[in-house]
């Protein structure tokens, strides 16, 4: 993964509880072994009617947003199955960062795990957030982790809390593969002396 302290992108409000997994990735197109290819699907039937034509008023479709890097939601998003291809489909599509009141705990670990940053606020702050981008066209917001702070042009700014392990995991570009290297000595030390009954392959 890529190392993530600060970044600006424009904000695309999707203003809804419950956003489900099969609604960010309907089950007919996990049939890819990749993690990439996913975005042209997501949210599939929100953004395409039965013909395959895209939904004029859908949020995502509309011109102001189409790159919009920052998705502002509502509560539990991500609810439903556990399946990562949600992520897959969100991150292929370019968003980096996703904020909303709450998210479901699966989707949660799925996102820390491939480098798609969540941030919850509280209520009146994803409130506030939605009036803003609603009152300035182009709205965009800076995302910055080592300090735990969004704030706008205008001045409006919030703070975030981040659990310590997955701050880490962002700020030093690190997957989970990574941090288990960074014990590679001690786990070396570990086979060394350990004794030889425990050696998985003595017969």
């Amino acid at each position: 993964m890529k190392p993530f302290r600060k970044y600006t992108g424009s904000v695309a409000p999707l203003n809804k509880s419950n956003i489900d997994t099969d609604i960010i990735i309907p089950t007919e197109f996990l049939k890819r072994v990749e993690r990439t290819g996913y975005g042209k699907h997501l949210m599939y039937y929100w953004r395409f009617d039965d013909a395959g034509k895209p939904q004029t008023d859908f949020v995502l479709n509309k011109e102001k947003y189409k790159q919009a890097s920052i998705l502002l939601t509502g509560d539990n998003f991500g609810c439903g199955s556990s399946r990562e291809n949600a992520v897959w489909a969100l991150h292929d599509y370019g968003f980096q960062v996703i904020i909303a009141p709450s998210f479901a705990d699966i989707f949660k670990g799925n996102c820390s795990k491939n480098g798609l940053l969540l941030i919850e606020l509280e209520h009146e702050q994803i409130e506030a957030l939605f009036d803003l981008e609603k009152n300035n066209p182009n709205f965009s917001l800076q995302v910055d982790l080592e300090n735990e702070i969004i704030q706008v042009e205008s001045g409006w700014a919030t703070s975030f809390s981040i659990a310590s392990h997955i701050r880490h995991k962002f700020l030093n570009g690190l997957d989970d593969i990574d941090v288990t290297m960074t014990a590679e000595e001690n786990i070396s030390r570990f086979e060394q002396q350990r004794a030889y009954y425990m050696d998985p392959y003595v017969k």
